[in-house]
Formats: C-alpha cells, sequence, structure tokens
C-alpha cells in the first residue's frame, strides 16, 4: 500500500504537467516560450527555499547546478522549442520514449541491465502517445526535432543523476526540489531576456495562470517527482511521463471541446496500460547520501541506517 501510494503521489506530476499547454494557450501572452519557462522555474524555486531554509553544501553546489540544468534549465527551453516548431503533437511523442533513454542510462550509470519486457513495455508507451498526439501531417522542422530529442535525454539524464545521487543527509526533497529549480530558472533568465526582451504585460488571467504553473504545475509537482525519485526506480518513475501527454488529451476533451477518435482512445488504452506496467516487477533501491563518521566514509540509507563500505 505504501508503494501505490508512493506511485499515486508520484503520478500526479505528470498530471499536472499535463495541464500546462491549455493553461498556456487559454490564459498567457503568445510566443513567450523562455519567459514561461523562467517564470515556472524562478519563483517555484525561491519559494521552496524559503521553505526549506537550506542552502547546497561542498559538492551539492555544483550538483544541484548539474540537476537544474538537465532538468530544469534546458528542459523547459528545449520542450518549448520543439512544441512551437513540430507538428501534431511530434514533441510530446518524441517525449513518450524517455523510459528507453532512462533504462539506458540506468544501465550505464545506476548498473540496472534492462529486462526485455521493460523496453517492450516503453516501445508500447511510445506507440500508445503517437496514436493520441499525431493527427494531420507536416514537414518535419530537423531543429525542432534535435530540441524534442535533446529535452527527452535531458530530463532522463536528470532523473538517472537524482536516482544516483541521491540526496545529502539531513536534506529532504523539498530542499533538492527548491535548489534545482531555482539554478535552472537563473540559467533561463539571461536566455529569455536576450532573446525575447522585456517581461510582457500581464492581465489578470496571465497572472493567473503563471501562479497556477509556478506553484501547483512547478513547485507541488517537481516536489512530488523528486520525491517519487528518491523511493522508486528510475524507471517507475519515467514510465509516470505518458501521463502528461495522456492528461493534455483529456483536458483538450473535456475543458476545449477537442474530439476524441477511436484511434485516440485505443491509443490512450495502450500508454495508460503501459504506465501500469512500468510499475510492476521492479522494487526501488534506497538513495543514498553520504557522510563522515569517526573518519571512515558511511553510507546512509533513507531510514537513517548506515551502511559500511
Amino acid at each position: 500500500m505504501k508503494r501505490s501510494a508512493t506511485i499515486g503521489l508520484t503520478a500526479l506530476a505528470p498530471v499536472s504537467w499535463g495541464t500546462t499547454y491549455a493553461v498556456t494557450t487559454e490564459f498567457l501572452p503568445p510566443d513567450r516560450p523562455l519567459f514561461t519557462a523562467l517564470m515556472r522555474a524562478l519563483p517555484a524555486g525561491l519559494v521552496l527555499l524559503a521553505l526549506a531554509r537550506v542552502l547546497p553544501k561542498g559538492a551539492w553546489w555544483w550538483k544541484s547546478l548539474v540537476l537544474g540544468a538537465l532538468n530544469i534549465g534546458a528542459f523547459f527551453p528545449l520542450l518549448f522549442v520543439s512544441a512551437y516548431r513540430l507538428p501534431g503533437g511530434m514533441a510530446a511523442v518524441v517525449g513518450s520514449v524517455q523510459p528507453l533513454f532512462v533504462v539506458g542510462l540506468s544501465a550505464l550509470l545506476l548498473g540496472r541491465r534492462p529486462a526485455g519486457r521493460t523496453l517492450a513495455t516503453g516501445a508500447v508507451a511510445a506507440l500508445g502517445v503517437s496514436l493520441v498526439v499525431l493527427q494531420g501531417s507536416g514537414a518535419l522542422d530537423v531543429t525542432g526535432l534535435l530540441a524534442a530529442v535533446a529535452s527527452t535525454a535531458s530530463m532522463a539524464a536528470g532523473t538517472v543523476l537524482t536516482k544516483r545521487w541521491g540526496r545529502p543527509d539531513g536534506v529532504g526533497p523539498l530542499a533538492l526540489t527548491g535548489w534545482q529549480l531555482t539554478a535552472g530558472g537563473l540559467l533561463i533568465a539571461p536566455v529569455a531576456f536576450l532573446t525575447e526582451g522585456a517581461p510582457p504585460a500581464l492581465d489578470g488571467p496571465a497572472v493567473g495562470g503563471y501562479l497556477y504553473l509556478a506553484l501547483a504545475n512547478t513547485a507541488v509537482a517537481y516536489w512530488l517527482w523528486f520525491r517519487g525519485i528518491g523511493r522508486l526506480t528510475a524507471t517507475q518513475v519515467a514510465f509516470l511521463g505518458p501521463l502528461s501527454p495522456l492528461t493534455a488529451a483529456v483536458v483538450g476533451w473535456v475543458a476545449l471541446g477537442q474530439a476524441l477518435t477511436a484511434v485516440q482512445v485505443a491509443g490512450m488504452a495502450l500508454a495508460f496500460g503501459a504506465t501500469l506496467a512500468g510499475q510492476l516487477g521492479e522494487r526501488a533501491r534506497p538513495s543514498f547520501g553520504s557522510s563522515e563518521k569517526n573518519g571512515r566514509k558511511v553510507s546512509m540509507d533513507l531510514t537513517g541506517h548506515s551502511l559500511r563500505r
């Protein structure tokens, strides 16, 4: 039951991210993807830093910068570039192969050999998402396609490294999330102002939209995401990713009046089934931090018990 609750709470993150498209198109200023990425990341990071009241120490300054760049600073802008330049949900299709990226990186960095069933499940998830989001045809933009692949690889690498490095002793997921969002937001800020200029004028709906994106869609969602990475395997977490485009399709149908075809419904069933299958069969290994005791290096699991090495 505890494992199921962890999976369910972690799944709320990609479900929340699935509402981003509707909020962006309905409430936010058009053609400001980098400003939107900045408004998602930096305010959320500063709020979490204020709540956690913990700053990185030692090696965690550069680790936080690396994770913030991969999970936020590079991922957000690349994702928006791909979404603006690719037709018919192609960016979501490329993003749906993230579990396969995570499987490969987990083998390299975590020593977890991929099972054939896991690879097949990842392929089914990508197929299901493609049936849901691919509508019509259009010429592929090379820049957009490269940005989509890079954003997927960036988030996958950030997920695996977050699992590999764990958290420092005494530091919870709230602080770790705040470090990464703040670092990512600070990396996005100069790029946003150099390429898009001064911030746009904001009306009431835009302010509400940005508040929602910063607090619920980013601060809370990423806290749940990184909390889940600490308690589940990297592969399990990655297989929750397809819930994002599925949620976007449902929101479009319910709130925006977009029709769903029989093929799209079948794709949703495939992708959702693959998401469930991706949670079976693997048990999470605890994330480790490290500390020094009596001159000897000791690893600490999530319960605080020491494991000498």
